[in-house]
């Protein structure tokens, strides 16, 4: 499987839940101030980073076995097909966007009346719990296949870099990334490789490989289209 690719899946996967978590620890740091919210997100990122050299080694023990490429597929399938409905849902507005200008003015609030220990909390769980999800799919990404770890790495590490300097140099929240336009491109990468890493894992011999993954990606994406085309067009298709 192409190197880039699973790059930059793990470059978008990551920096949708970075910027998310930015907004978090920026809000702790303009009401509660910079100490308790950087210390907070360091220490949950030492966390997260602790998590995936643990389970590396775990995982490529469990690599050979086909069950194994079973079980990372339905990882990537549950987290693909649930970002990319999302995603259809907003692309059609029958979901609001994600709004980090208004989520960063409410967290404000609610923590200019928070003590210190309280505003460490929510830096420290805003980092991790987005770190998590952010977590998994690098590891669902890297157990792919043996050489895939670099490149899944090298994708989040760079969106943490570019997060973290553009909030630096902002301090105020990413409101203007297309974060839909990046769920619907990871959501359709990731159920395409939930697919691809199932059907191998079940003995299915993909024709080109890579080829395999980018028309399947293809269809996935055409077929993700089609669905916001339909959605808007029928507003009452789906309501209850």
């Amino acid at each position: 499987m192409n190197g880039w690719t699973v790059a930059g899946t793990s470059f978008l996967a990551c920096g949708v839940e970075m910027v998310e978590a930015l907004t978090i620890v920026l809000a702790v740091g303009i009401a509660r101030g910079w100490r308790p919210a950087v210390m907070a997100a360091f220490w949950a990122l030492a966390i997260l980073i602790a998590i995936v050299v643990i389970a590396r080694p775990a995982l490529l023990w469990l690599e050979p076995l086909p069950a194994f490429k079973i079980i990372v597929g339905l990882v990537a399938l549950y987290y693909g097909q649930g970002w990319l409905r999302k995603a259809i849902l907003r692309g059609a507005g029958r979901k609001a966007l994600h709004d980090e200008a208004a989520i960063y003015a409410k967290n404000v609030t609610d923590l200019e009346r928070a003590d210190d220990r309280a505003a460490f909390a929510a830096a420290f769980n805003g980092v991790f719990f987005e770190g998590v999800e952010a977590v998994v799919i690098l590891l669902a990404l890297a157990s792919g296949s043996a050489a895939a770890l670099p490149w899944a790495a090298s994708g989040a590490l760079a969106a943490l870099v570019i997060v973290i300097a553009i909030g630096v140099a902002l301090h105020r929240p990413l409101e203007r990334v297309p974060e839909n336009a990046m769920k619907f491109l990871v959501g359709t990468m990731l159920t395409t490789f939930g697919i691809f890493w199932i059907g191998e894992g079940a003995g299915v011999r993909w024709w080109g490989d890579d080829v395999s993954v980018a028309l399947l990606a293809a269809v996935i994406f055409a077929a993700s289209l089609i669905s916001v085309r339909v959605l808007r067009s029928n507003p009452a298709l789906g309501s209850s």
